[in-house]
């Protein structure tokens, strides 16, 4: 590759390869980081939701369990439902807010623990936090605390009164399980990723290797080893091996075309330059009378020969440049083209007031060169216009195509002339031969017709036309690539 003024190399596009996987890991990372996300808050909402749920039942064993006197006083268990509500500064703490009183379980002895800020309605529960506190050493902490109304009614309707309950526990213990949650998740996570990173590339090696082979082929070809590209591809990349393998025939025939066109060229030549040159070597030696006529002889016989050669050439480079490539060409419509070479036609053969018909399909078009077209309508028009009595017909129309493929092309001609007998088809389309003698014109137009049509892997099919009752020249051209 050439590098730049200032010493640099361009800029070179990022192989299939490192696009995919660049695309994979990237996808592959944030896919990952989402799903650890996602799992992180979905453990940390269930472990405060079991959290709450562990709050409430102490709050309920508790209420199962205490006792209230005539005057209000409360009468609480020996043993609370977990022995850390014994042990000061534990991390877990019980409330009991009276009307009038209030009680703490051992727990709470030394902490500041958050104000409750009154009773709960009967029934009502709450769960705050995490709510500032202060430990038994001064230091900040932090709690979470469930609470819940009751009313004890057990001596009857008209001593009965309402109490909360109130549960703390130290917000650490939340957050340990959350810390060694996400912990193994990452690791999880993390080792999960490397392998599927490790399975992307063999995947993406395993998936790109037909490309390689394609690639593999190709070189194999431009280096002479091989002919043309296997048939043996995946569906994905037929298109792309079997355009390849159209281009190389393609430029195979273009090749062959043109060496024998060098060929035709230099051995129609030979004769008209033998005939001059054997007038030249008979003119030497003559007296001054037999060499003026023999100069005009020679000037009548150089005129004619340098026609015939002139005649020559124009048809060799015709004939060559109507093998062009056309495998890739744009679409061309059909209509215009043939409206251009009929208002041609008719100034020509005015004299038969000829009266040519279209009946094309919208939008039908002819894929190749614009060239090929008029010289494939113009020869089949010619050809109709000379031996139509009155009438010429010009039918387009698409071809059934494959799935995927552009579609092919049938164009048919037909006139009412005389017509063509089947025994005389196969004479018709030979070079130089004519269909009558009388008729002016070279015998090359259909021969023409026939070569383009093949190049296209097209058919020529020549028939009675079923509505005007002359010939009828119809040509398919295959689906393209």
């Amino acid at each position: 590759m050439q590098r730049s003024r200032l010493g640099f190399r361009p800029w070179r596009p990022r192989s299939l390869k490192a696009r995919q996987l660049t695309a994979a890991s990237i996808s592959l990372v944030a896919f990952l980081m989402l799903a650890g996300f996602a799992l992180d808050r979905a453990f940390a909402e269930t472990a405060e939701a079991n959290l709450r749920q562990r709050l409430k039942s102490y709050a309920m064993a508790y209420a199962d369990n205490i006792d209230f006197g005539r005057d209000g006083s409360l009468y609480t268990p020996e043993l609370g439902p977990d022995p850390r509500f014994h042990r000061p500064g534990s991390g877990l703490y019980a409330e009991v807010v009276m009307p009038n009183a209030h009680w703490a379980s051992l727990s709470a002895e030394g902490p500041l623990l958050p104000e409750v800020a009154g009773q709960l309605e009967p029934r009502q529960e709450r769960f705050d936090g995490p709510l500032a506190m202060t430990q038994v050493d001064g230091s900040e902490g932090e709690v979470y605390r469930y609470g819940i109304g009751l009313v004890w009614a057990e001596r009857g309707p008209d001593n009965e009164f309402p109490y909360s309950i109130f549960v703390m526990e130290d917000a650490q213990t939340l957050a340990a399980q959350v810390r060694v949650f996400r912990a193994a998740l990452w690791v999880y996570l993390g080792g999960a990723g490397l392998i599927l990173l490790l399975l992307q590339v063999v995947i993406l090696n395993w998936s790109l290797r037909p490309l390689q082979r394609v690639i593999a082929e190709l070189v194999r070809v431009q280096r002479g080893q091989l002919q043309r590209m296997s048939e043996r591809h995946p569906r994905e990349l037929e298109p792309l091996t079997e355009s390849i393998n159209a281009l190389i025939d393609s430029e195979r025939e273009n090749l062959d075309r043109q060496r024998n066109t060098l060929a035709d060229l230099a051995h129609s030549l030979k004769t008209p330059l033998a005939v001059l040159r054997t007038q030249l070597d008979a003119g030497e030696g003559k007296g001054p009378r037999e060499a003026g006529l023999r100069e005009d002889v020679l000037r009548q016989e150089l005129d004619v020969q340098l026609k015939r050669m002139n005649d020559l050439v124009s048809y060799q480079l015709a004939r060559a440049a109507s093998g062009g490539h056309k495998l890739f060409s744009a679409p061309v419509p059909i209509e215009s083209t043939a409206e251009e070479i009929v208002r041609g036609l008719e100034k020509v053969y005015a004299a038969k007031n000829v009266l040519c018909e279209f009946d094309v399909a919208p939008g039908v078009q002819f894929y190749g060169e614009a060239g090929d077209l008029q010289e494939l309508l113009g020869n089949l028009l010619e050809n109709g216009f000379k031996w139509a009595r009155h009438r010429v017909l010009l039918t387009a129309r698409p071809a059934p195509g494959a799935p995927n493929r552009r579609a092919g092309l049938q164009l048919a001609v037909d006139d009412d002339g005389p017509g063509i007998a089947p025994e005389d088809v196969a004479k018709v389309l030979q070079r130089g031969v004519r269909g009558d003698e009388r008729v002016q014109g070279h015998g090359i137009g259909l021969a023409i017709v026939q070569d383009l049509v093949r190049d296209y892997r097209g058919e020529l099919q020549v028939s009675r036309s079923p509505e005007l009752g002359g010939a009828r020249f119809e040509v398919t051209l295959p689906p393209g690539l």
